[in-house]
């Protein structure tokens, strides 16, 4: 059952490991912690790639490369990618209404799709931008500055890239991850830049071209991973292991006979979690609702980032079905 729980301690719990809190107000202050660590995460990776294209920007204009061109704008439209994860972040920070009952979190898994489109725009265009190079070949000049601007366009995408799946994996937040994965393929263009500068100093007109398609491909296959990232979460699809860490603790916890259904779900980046527990019929209620709380308590210690959990305690009693009127309503979902 989700709600709060009666320690003998005022709701406030120390684990001999780390300090945590089960209180609803807690829950809302480390949602909103996780939220501002986004944000300045955003604010970060946003000047670094803010100064990685201006300084591209001066680069282009004195050497005429369109293919430093187009890197360019790869850039900054990875840095503008961060107004939808701050709007998400922002509105993640709002609590639930009576018409938003689980609050705004999946905000972030709209942001996801935004993200993702944006990639799938920068991915056409570099293929766009390399087919138009292989068929009219343009001269490029200060071939040393352009080199310069594409290695520190790369190692500013790849900062960005990691700053931003580094904090999207430790608050649990999918677009942020894809969001470093879309800098992270801005940052492959940025190498196709420089393997076509040196191909062209070899003489060979056709490498930047050539190496712009290879690096397409790669971005592609990226593309294809923060797809299928952002859709798992859309879906609702949790790590199998973290299914079977709640059975695992359900089935530990003093009390609880078997286990039946048990359903975890992403809300932005917190978890919350559906399970049934079967209990003896010979106990009362009111021991058979310790036994869900005692449940509740152990999940919220076992399961990274889960904030709630509702547990829903079954008495076994020989020869009867507690569910047996639900029987037609279950049959039909299925």
């Amino acid at each position: 059952m989700s709600h709060p729980h009666g320690h003998d301690h005022d709701h406030h719990h120390r684990h001999w490991l780390r300090p945590h809190s089960h209180d609803p107000a807690d829950q809302v202050d480390a949602a909103m912690q996780a939220s501002a660590e986004g944000m300045r995460t955003l604010w970060v990776s946003l000047a670094v790639l803010g100064l990685t294209a201006l300084i591209q920007v001066v680069v282009t204009v004195r050497s005429g490369s369109v293919a430093l061109l187009g890197d360019t704008l790869h850039n900054a439209a990875d840095a503008l990618t961060a107004v939808p994860l701050g709007i998400a972040f922002v509105l993640g920070r709002r609590p639930p209404t009576r018409r938003y009952t689980y609050g705004y979190g999946r905000a972030e898994d709209l942001a996801g799709i935004a993200i993702v489109a944006v990639m799938a725009a920068s991915s056409a265009l570099a293929a766009y931008e390399a087919v138009t190079r292989l068929l009219h070949p343009r001269p490029v000049t200060d071939l040393p500055a352009v080199a310069v601007a594409a290695v520190i366009g790369f190692a500013g995408n790849e900062l960005a890239a990691w700053y931003r799946i580094r904090t999207g994996r430790k608050i649990g937040s999918a677009a942020l991850v894809a969001d470093g994965l879309h800098a992270r393929t801005d940052g492959l263009t940025s190498l196709a830049v420089l393997l076509g500068v040196g191909g062209v100093a070899l003489g060979w007109n056709w490498a930047d071209p050539v190496v712009g398609l290879l690096i397409t491909l790669a971005i592609v296959a990226v593309l294809r991973q923060a797809v299928r990232e952002i859709y798992r979460r859309l879906m609702d699809a949790v790590d199998p292991a973290l299914v079977d860490r709640a059975e695992q603790t359900l089935h530990a916890t003093g009390g609880v006979l078997d286990v039946g259904q048990v359903r975890l779900r992403w809300v932005g980046h917190q978890l919350r979690a559906e399970c049934e527990i079967k209990v003896s019929g010979d106990i009362s209620a009111a021991q058979a609702h310790q036994i869900a709380v005692t449940a509740e308590h152990d999940l919220l210690h076992a399961i990274p980032r889960l904030t709630a959990a509702l547990v829903h305690a079954d008495p076994v009693i020989p020869g009867t079905d507690p569910h047996h009127i639900l029987a037609d309503h279950t049959q039909a979902e299925r």
